[in-house]
């Protein structure tokens, strides 16, 4: 094997597939990036046996071959190496020898054939979508996937199809987020968890653009499609909640506040609440609603704050605590300038919507106030 290629084209193939390398496993073949040439391609591919990736792009081959290398010690070398052209070949000892201009590596490698098949999927449902619209729609709903390994199918987002329209869906059992969209194409309804882990790794390597990627999911398997890349992985088992029986469809209060005003308040009283990890739960941001004003405050062994905002209200007094760190997520993920937040009584969800469109609905628990014990 021997390839000709440029320091930035390798180096954003290797980004691309880094994620699917296996971290702690005893097989020293998944620490490795499988390479694989044919005509004018040259393939990586890396696979943790949950996530498989797999990158395509145009070089110069000079001779063909595969070869499987450590990952971190093959990225590390062209990451370091200066930005020009880079001559990569297999010699006849099995070494895969990078050079470039002065700079000469000689790295051990593994049996291609050894590296584990990516699955073969049989796609039932598919979607396609502008990249730029799924990566907007998972980096405002990863945060409130849970992280939490006793309840495996909530460190995955729902992706639901229903009625041409696409729901993500997250959800750690203190909260929930909510994104839509409608798609462009007519498809079939379905239903889907992918993993937390694997749509983190999707929204670093889809871009910001219009161009389009396809979502098709098997009956355990999901395939994300782009020009040169594809990521395959596990869908989650087991049932998901009934998101749409737990969002409250009344509230009793609600107010109409400036997005930034609140979350603004909401930073600066959490360096109270949050001076000490372990105090957050114990000491609730408390939030106030009277007549046009609420009032956000927090009292721990630290100090205590609070802060009032005149705005619009409608319905009842209330009086609720909440883990800031929560809002904050929410509200950081929102784009308005105003939002509506509803709030049933002291002990039910509270809601973040958009006064004008449904096209995401933010859900809190809140945390019962010392004096509601």
């Amino acid at each position: 094997m021997k390839i000709v290629c440029y320091k930035d084209q390798i180096l954003k193939a290797i980004n691309s597939v880094v994620k699917g390398v296996a971290s702690k496993t005893t097989m020293p073949i998944l620490e490795g990036i499988l390479i694989q040439t044919k005509d004018k391609e040259i393939k990586l591919t890396t696979y943790d046996l949950e996530i498989g990736i797999e990158y395509v792009m145009e070089c110069e081959i000079k001779e063909q071959g595969n070869t499987v290398v450590n990952a971190i010690m093959f990225s590390e070398i062209i990451r370091k190496l200066p930005d020009t052209e880079i001559n990569i070949t297999l010699n006849e000892k099995n070494l895969l020898e990078i050079e470039c201009e002065g700079a000469l590596y000689k790295l051990a490698t593994m049996n291609p054939e050894e590296f584990p098949e990516l699955p073969k999927i049989e796609i039932e449902n598919s979607i396609e979508i502008e990249q730029s619209a799924l990566k907007n729609m998972i980096r405002k709903t990863i945060f409130a996937v849970s992280t939490e390994e006793s309840r495996p199918i909530f460190t995955g987002c729902l992706f639901e199809v229903e009625n041409n329209k696409l729901n993500l869906v997250a959800v750690d059992g203190f909260r929930l987020a909510l994104r839509t969209i409608y798609l462009n194409k007519q498809s079939k309804d379905f239903k889907a968890v992918i993993p937390g882990k694997t749509l983190n790794e999707v929204n670093k390597i889809i871009s910001d653009s219009f161009e389009t990627i396809k979502i098709g999911i098997s009956k355990n398997q999901a395939l994300f499609e782009m020009d040169n890349c594809k990521i395959v992985t596990r869908i989650l088992d087991g049932e998901f909640l009934n998101y749409k029986n737990v969002i409250p469809s009344n509230w009793e209060t609600r107010i109409k506040v400036s997005k930034n005003s609140i979350q603004d308040s909401f930073e600066r009283i959490s360096l109270i609440s949050s001076s000490s990890i372990e105090k957050e739960k114990k000491y609730p941001v408390k939030v106030k609603v009277d007549i046009g004003k609420v009032t956000i405050s927090c009292t721990n062994q630290t100090g205590d704050a609070k802060e009032e905002l005149f705005i619009s209200t409608e319905g009842k007094n209330l009086e609720a605590g909440f883990n800031p760190k929560y809002f904050l997520d929410s509200l950081k993920a929102i784009e308005d300038e105003e939002v509506y937040i509803e709030f049933g009584t002291s002990i039910s969800p509270c809601l973040i919507k958009s006064l004008e469109n449904t096209d995401y609905t933010y859900m809190i628990l809140p945390i019962r106030l010392k004096e509601d014990t």
